[in-house]
């Protein structure tokens, strides 16, 4: 599935654009500020940008510009979007690297032709299949070179994404965190067997040393879930996301690298836990404000079932049960949890 990124300070046509893509069969994010377009490519590689001209802080000729200035993403193709008044704007655009251009005011088949065009035309395909993604929320898994990586030992995966959520850390570091057990010279040993390990399962450039200090290489460039999550989570936190967005948040969650059991993996699982609690809490409110009284119960059950005490939900919970007609209004409203229970 092709990735998109859309940036364009008018919701509207975010929304538009979003829709006619997403139905086409593209996976589609978006942004209302080039500024947090820029912190979205960091953890989200996508094989074309469509990009407004006049947006207010920085103009999507700036914003261009500074997406050419990372080398890895140097070649992505980039569409700008321009009305008339604009397009004595689209020359220097396409001095500065634009691929194309799409006038506006557009059509569904306009877009999507222009598009598929400009995909087709970058061969990125191929580039898609050696791209490395790293998946941790709900498994396990890393893809690389368009499949999944077999790894010579479960300890050099957990220390693959312990050097992801760390960027760089000493052997030290990384022993204590995954062998808290095991006194110093043991740790230390084990570190450098599984970093040898982890180095047969991608290869021997994977791992860099610096001054005594360990970091994936940086031409690996995973794609995080991790990330993803977080920075999408950060923008549902600013207003950002609708309720269909929101929905899709929720569902991106799960037990972060399931089947570890050091502490550092803990600590990430609380912090995963307390965002998609704050999330949910956004779902739930969006919900209720879109009428959406059993959607919002759904919600409201989720986040409960993180935090049994969160008085909010329990009181979200029975509004939205009562304002459907559910019986179970009652039992919210007395605090008893009935979890084995779907809301279907």
């Amino acid at each position: 599935m092709p990735r998109i990124l859309v940036v364009d300070d008018d919701a509207a046509i975010l929304k538009l654009i979003s829709v006619i893509l997403t139905r086409a069969g593209h996976e589609v994010r978006t942004s209302r500020h080039p500024v947090e377009a820029l912190d979205l490519l960091k953890v989200f590689t996508p094989e074309l940008v469509i990009s407004d001209v006049v947006m207010p802080y920085m103009t999507g000729l700036e914003f261009l510009e500074q997406v050419r200035t990372h080398a890895q993403l140097n070649a992505l193709p980039f569409v700008l979007l321009s009305s008339h008044a604009e397009r004595s704007d689209v020359r220097r655009g396409m001095n500065l690297g634009a691929d194309d251009y799409l006038p506006k005011p557009f059509t569904p088949q306009d877009l999507t032709t222009a598009v598929d065009a400009r995909l087709r035309r970058a061969g990125l395909s191929l580039q898609s299949e050696n791209a490395m993604e790293a998946r941790a929320l709900g498994t396990a898994q890393v893809v690389w070179q368009g499949a999944a990586v077999s790894w010579v030992s479960r300890k050099a995966l957990e220390l693959f994404f312990y050097l992801l959520e760390h960027k760089e850390v000493t052997s030290w570091e990384a022993a204590e965190a995954l062998w808290p057990e095991k006194d110093e010279a043991r740790a230390s040993s084990l570190f450098h067997t599984t970093l040898h390990r982890l180095r047969r399962s991608l290869s021997n450039e994977a791992v860099v040393s610096t001054n005594r200090r360990y970091a994936l290489a940086a031409d690996l460039n995973p794609t995080y879930d991790v990330s993803r999550f977080e920075l999408l989570a950060a923008q549902a936190e600013q207003g950002a996301l609708g309720l269909e967005e929101l929905r899709e948040l929720v569902g991106m969650y799960g037990n972060f690298l399931p089947g570890a059991d050091s502490p550092w993996v803990d600590d990430v699982r609380a912090r995963l836990e307390q965002k998609q609690f704050s999330v949910l809490g956004l779902a739930a409110k969006a919900a209720a404000a879109a009428g959406r009284a059993k959607d919002a119960a759904q919600f409201h059950q989720r986040a409960l079932a993180i935090d049994p005490m969160s008085e909010g939900d329990w009181q979200g919970l029975t509004q939205a049960l009562s304002t459907i007609g559910d019986p179970r209004s009652r039992l919210a409203a007395q605090r008893e949890a009935w979890w084995a229970v779907d809301l279907d």
